[in-house]
């Protein structure tokens, strides 16, 4: 799929994936799609996610969301539609990223209040959201493991004069540059020692396996809002 403007629009989709003719063009009738299909996968804009979770509600299609960036609202809106059909959204559809999540939040329990907390992600110049969708997974997960406040807790970058840590808190850097796929790191530092945990995207391909996965999850499932966690169960 891509939007009525695009210069693909007609093309065979395998060959422009480099991987020979498979005689599947691409085209932007988005309705026409989702009334024949199980499950569409939505790595775009936000106001074009919600387009589709629409359109798949009235169509009775499971929605795998691999858009970042929403509100709180919209958020809501994505879960309202769950309760008529399956979704699935993830920040990240990596499934190393999304052991990362797991793994973080044991570490967080298992170190305790002693070691400070930093998330760093790193992307392409082009990310249109900062910190990433992943960076903000982490955050959640770290939050609720320290059991700490989302709102009153966490912090984004630091600057001037009051840059020291204000006890038991979590901070979050942001980079941009060049063709960076995705990086993301937690680091746990206490006097004496730093543990830090990495995820890094090699290639967007590991994106689009993990989606098929979480595709070929979902469309067995009833309706409801599912995770990439459970997807890896």
């Amino acid at each position: 799929m891509d939007h009525a403007g695009s210069p693909f629009i007609g093309q065979d989709a395998g060959e422009l994936a480099g991987d020979g003719k498979i005689h599947v063009p691409v085209i932007s009738d988005l309705e026409a799609v989702i009334a024949e299909t199980d499950v569409i996968i939505d790595f775009s804009q936000i106001e074009s996610t919600l387009n589709t979770v629409e359109i798949a509600r009235q169509n009775n299609t499971a929605v795998v969301i691999g858009t970042t960036g929403f509100s709180d609202e919209q958020k809501a809106k994505i879960q309202a539609a769950s309760k008529e059909i399956p979704i699935l959204l993830a920040p990240n559809m990596s499934v190393g990223v999304n052991l990362l999540f797991e793994l973080a939040a044991q570490v967080a329990k298992k170190l305790g209040d002693d070691y400070d907390i930093e998330v760093f992600d790193a992307h392409h110049r082009f990310k249109k959201d900062a910190p990433s969708g992943t960076a903000e997974k982490l955050l959640d997960v770290l939050v609720e493991a320290r059991g700490l406040d989302r709102k009153k807790d966490v912090y984004y970058g630091r600057q001037g004069k009051t840059a020291e840590r204000k006890g038991n808190e979590i901070a979050v850097h942001a980079m941009r540059a060049g063709d960076i796929v995705g990086d993301h790191t937690v680091t746990f530092c206490t006097l004496g020692e730093r543990v830090e945990l990495t995820h890094r995207a090699h290639s967007r391909d590991t994106f689009a396996k993990g989606s098929l996965r979480a595709a070929r999850f979902l469309v067995k499932q009833k309706p409801g809002s599912y995770t990439m966690q459970e997807v890896l169960k």
